[in-house]
Parts: C-alpha cells; structure tokens; sequence
C-alpha cells in the first residue's frame, strides 16, 4: 500500500474492478465504518484542549490565573457582554445532545453520541475556525421517559460558558419543543443542525439544481419522504424562500400529511408537523405513486438505504428531475440507481458520492457568522441568507449537474457564508456586535486558517501522529470480504 493512500483520496482506485457499483458504494460505507473504530481507539478520540496564549515564563500564570485575572472576574461581572471579549465564550459552541437520535442509530445512550458530537467539533475548527465541546446529557427523567424540560433546564443553565449552542441528534417530538423554547429564552444563539443545518443546505442545493433545470421554486412539485425534524424544518425554509406550500407533499411512516390526519393533531408534541398537514397538501393525495407523478423534485430524509426510494417512483416524475436522498450511512437509493431511474440531479448527504447535500458545509459558516456579530439568536433570515450565500459562492465558481454545490473542502465558502451571516444578523436586530462584510470575512479567514495551519504542524512535529498505514489496509480489506462474502 502506498504512501499517498492515507489521504483516502485514491479509495475508488483501491477497490477491486470485479465489484459492482452497489458492492463498491456498500464496501466503502463498511470500510469507513471499520476505519472509524480503528482511527478513534488510536487516538483516544479526535479533540483536545490547547493554551491560546503563550507562557513567556511561570510569572505570566500570576496574569493567566491568580491574582491577575481577578481583574477579568469583576470587569465581566460589571458587564457581562464582556465575557465575549476576555474570554474564549465568544468563539465557543457547546454541541449538546440527549443521543437519542443518533444518525440511523437511534437512541444510543447519552455517552452513545460522543463520536458525532465530536467530529461536530473537529468540523467546527478545522472549517469555522469556532471551538467546540461536546456535552452529551442524560435526559431521562424518574419515569426513564426522555425529557424535553431537562435539556431545556440545562441548557439554560450553563448558556453564560458559551457563544451558542447547537443541538444535535435530539429525537422527535422532543427536538421541537427544545429548540422553540430555548431560542426564545436564551441569551445566544440555539441552533438545530439536524433540522435547521440540513434546511439551509438543502435549499442551497435545490436553489442551484432548479437554475440547472431552468425551474422556478414557486412553480415546482415537490415529494418529501420522511417528516421528521430534517424534512419538516427543510419544507418550512423552502416555504419561507418562496415555494408554494399547495405544490408540496409530504409522507411520515403513517402515509402523506394533509388536514385529514387527525392522529397528528391530537398530539400536540407534533405541533411543527400538524402546521404543515394544515398548508401542504390540499387534495389529500395519499400514496407515493400518485404523489410523484409529475414531480419536479423529491426530497428524502427518512431511513437508511439503499431500497428505501423505489426506481418506479422516480421513473413518473417530471423531466429534469431532482432527487436528494440523504440518509446517512447510505442513501434511500444509490445515486446510479436513481439516475437509471431518471433522475436528471441526484444528490445525497455522503461525499463520497456527487453533490454532497450535507449540513458540514452549512453550520461551521452559520455559527461563527453568528459568533462573531455576538447574536442573541439564529433567525429564520439568517439560516436563508447562508442558503443564499452558499448557493451564490457555488454558483460563481461554477455549477454543473454533478456539482451543484460546494464542498466541504472549499475552504473559502466558509468565510464567505459566515460574513453573509453576520450581515443578516445585524439587519435582524439580534447583533450585540457591529462590522462590515470585509471585517467578518477577513476575521473568520483568518480565524479558519488559523485553525487549519495549527492543525497541520501538530502533525508535521509529530505531536498527532500518523495513522498506521496497516489499519487503513485492513479496514479495506475486511471490508472487500465482507461485500464478496
């Protein structure tokens, strides 16, 4: 095995030719799996804390910690607004989760989610230029029933360490009831990735696939399959953005969502869900065969592939058709299978696959936008302006079928999406900070690579290490077996 395969950029090269497109796609998913395991046991994980500021002899600590630093204690607490400025809350996101909606794997136990928490925070550093720390909570109440009030109560209550918090991999109904209240409530910003990450990107990506189809939003049908947090908050931005509720279509496990549904209404926990049976869906259609027919985009975000998303489905839409499939680890349907289908742009939330519709390229650009205009919130206009902003950058450097978006190794979106950011924010009103877009541009630059520049010479002194070039072999190599077997 060479060298240059630690980059995994060559993974397509390494697998063998006598695999299909479907034992390839299911062999790189179990390899990263393995990989996953192998990389994480080695290094105990993949974040850790670091001074920012130098120790030019043991008398600074007397400026670092005690007595100096009494000084920072009562300035802040004269002002607390000043705690963005002496000290690292200003560039810090806690990501808290219950873990009981962790990706495809359901509830896995709070410390279950420490893994995706983490690489949160690994996405948020490298890509932002934002710390980040993982905050994994039991919300499990006397009843071993998982309790909304108990991450709300917690959240509220360690606010004043932090810049923002993001919620992640928080289950359904629970998710809405957190979010909604803590925005209000909170002094900072609260943000969902699940839901209003993977909107934001979503629409980005559709706001692009529909200028490559010659389509206008307000004029296209469009399918959701699966209504949970991610597609319920996606058709609420798209609705907001400018497409017509009366053209939109939306399934849960129980069948579309419409006026009718009366098992939905009398759960008030699904309160987001009962606003879209009231706007969405007019005629009441009830199956997926009748829905697609004619449907100029289909948007999944349900479970697990690959047979999930049915070819005969895709095959009755209209021309050009758009297609995200976004299940992670692997799409409702592969991407060759829609196109065979008839897909005319398909997307799904993996990238190792063309037009990868993921939130990584949204929330680590929202979040230190937010940052740095020191918002009180992340409104609805914000969350649009980085669809807009990412859509826009994508688009400048140019779009085709498949690449309809930027990815997370264009560094420079991020910055770009982030200025954008902080500009709406002050127009919003929540800005506790003011600054120009060059001023927000040129700080998050700085700040990403900054990030990224620490990162690397860590690893070129060898103080991170190189992965062992075997364990990158064996993972591909049970992987192969696995697929053949």
């Amino acid at each position: 095995m060479k060298k240059n395969n630690l980059s995994l950029e060559n993974l397509e090269a390494m697998l063998p030719d006598d695999l299909t497109q479907q034992q390839k796609a299911k062999a790189k998913t179990l390899f990263y799996k393995e990989l996953a395991l192998k990389a994480h046991k080695f290094y105990n994980g993949k974040m850790q804390t670091l001074p920012k500021a130098p120790v030019l002899g043991f008398n600074w600590f007397n400026a670092w910690y005690t007595p100096g630093v009494s000084n920072i204690s009562t300035t802040i607490r004269d002002n607390n607004d000043a705690s963005f400025e002496l000290s690292n809350r200003g560039n810090l996101v806690a990501v808290v989760s219950d873990s009981t909606r962790v990706l495809g794997d359901g509830d896995c136990t709070p410390p279950g989610g420490l893994g995706v928490m983490e690489g949160k925070a690994f996405l948020m550093k490298y890509l932002g230029g934002c710390d980040g720390i993982a905050v994994c909570v039991d919300s499990r109440n006397e009843k071993g029933e998982n309790d909304p009030d108990k991450i709300i109560d917690f959240v509220k209550m360690c606010q004043y360490s932090y810049g923002a918090i993001n919620l992640e991999d928080i289950s359904q109904p629970n998710c809405y009831k957190v979010l909604d209240v803590l925005r209000e409530e909170c002094q900072i910003p609260v943000w969902h990735d699940d839901a209003q990450g993977t909107a934001c990107v979503a629409l980005a990506g559709l706001i692009n696939a529909l200028k490559l189809v010659d389509k206008k939003i307000e004029d296209a049908k469009i399918v959701f399959y699966g209504a949970g947090a991610s597609n319920a908050t996606i058709a609420r931005i798209v609705t907001t953005y400018g497409a017509d509720p009366a053209k939109i279509i939306m399934f849960d496990s129980k069948g579309s969502l419409h006026s009718g549904r009366s098992d939905i209404e009398k759960d008030k926990r699904f309160y987001r869900k009962w606003e879209l049976c009231q706007v969405t869906n007019p005629n009441k259609i009830e199956t997926m065969e009748e829905a697609m027919k004619g449907a100029d985009a289909l948007i999944s975000m349900s479970r697990p592939g690959p047979d999930v998303i049915k070819p005969e489905w895709i095959e009755v839409m209209a021309d050009k058709s758009i297609v995200f499939v976004c299940a992670n680890p692997v799409p409702e349907i592969y991407p060759y299978a829609a196109k065979e289908a008839g897909a005319h742009i398909v997307a799904t939330g993996r990238g190792d696959f063309p037009n990868q519709v993921n939130n990584s390229v949204g929330f680590p650009g929202i979040l230190k936008g937010a940052l740095m205009a020191r918002a009180s919130s992340i409104t609805d206009n914000m969350a649009i302006a980085a669809a807009k902003s990412i859509a826009r950058f994508s688009e400048k450097r140019g779009i085709n079928t498949d690449n309809i978006i930027a990815k997370m190794d264009e560094s420079e979106v991020f910055p770009f999406e982030a200025a954008d950011v902080a500009m709406q924010a002050i127009e919003d009103g929540v800005a506790r900070k003011k600054l120009t877009w060059q001023e927000a541009y040129d700080w998050a630059t700085a700040d990403i690579n900054n990030a990224r520049e620490s990162t690397h010479k860590l690893f070129e002194a060898g103080l991170i290490e190189n992965p062992p070039e075997d364990m990158i072999k064996n993972a591909l190599d049970n992987a192969i077996k696995k697929v053949k077997s």
